[in-house]
């Protein structure tokens, strides 16, 4: 079931959009499967489990941290982690500069953009990373590469509040992209769109989605 709902998503991804396996709570055995029809990209929002994964399963495949991110342990993927997707403050892309530098590799990663009209979403406003970007101290750091951006879409059932959110993000990017910021940053990844709601992130400009149930199919959290 896994191998064909991925190849379902798969057969109707435009060439510009990446998919993220969301494997997070899932077993090995799964993540095999999807490996085994082709998948390269996985996502986890535990550092812990993505690590032990890590360590089981073959090393071609890209992890994508895409959980909240605590600082104290971005140390434990800092040797083998892909990109990091919710980088949401100042502190945490120095800490990811410090553990990258010990690894000596350069860290890609996206600032987490706050769009939801929810207050339980993570994420900057655009005013914030845009002073970010311009700020000398993002400058400075040479061990990351700023990729891009992510955003979550409100958990709503108005699929036209959706459109709008993802909306303005495509055009906050678009605009990010023609300025001249920092230098580790280049507007090439958007992130935005998940199970529920990735055929309207594509349409309005997502480059890279993030989909774990309609292709695992739901998770047990117990």
């Amino acid at each position: 079931m896994i191998t064909k709902n991925l190849h379902k998503i798969l057969n109707k991804l435009p060439e510009t959009v990446t998919l993220v396996a969301v494997s997070k709570t899932k077993p090995i055995r799964d993540i095999l499967e999807a490996y085994q029809a082709g998948q390269r990209d996985f996502g986890e929002n535990k550092i812990q489990e993505m690590t032990g994964k890590f360590d089981e399963l073959p090393k071609d495949i890209r992890w994508h941290m895409i959980g909240h991110l605590q600082r104290n342990k971005i140390k434990y993927m800092a040797h083998y982690v892909h990109l990091i997707h919710g980088v949401d403050s100042l502190k945490s892309l120095k800490e990811i500069n410090k553990q990258a530098i010990k690894h000596q590799r350069v860290i890609p990663c996206l600032l987490q953009v706050k769009i939801a009209k929810e207050e339980t979403k993570f994420g900057l406003s655009f005013d914030e990373i845009t002073q970010l970007l311009q700020s000398e101290e993002v400058n400075q750091l040479k061990n990351i590469a700023i990729k891009g951006l992510m955003g979550m879409a409100s958990f709503t059932d108005d699929q036209e509040q959706i459109r709008q959110e993802f909306r303005q993000l495509k055009l906050f990017f678009d605009t990010l992209a023609t300025k001249s910021l920092s230098e580790n940053f280049k507007a090439e990844i958007l992130s935005m769109g998940m199970s529920g709601d990735y055929p309207i992130a594509i349409e309005e400009g997502s480059t890279m989605i993030r989909v774990g149930s309609a292709i695992f199919g739901l998770r047990n959290y117990i």
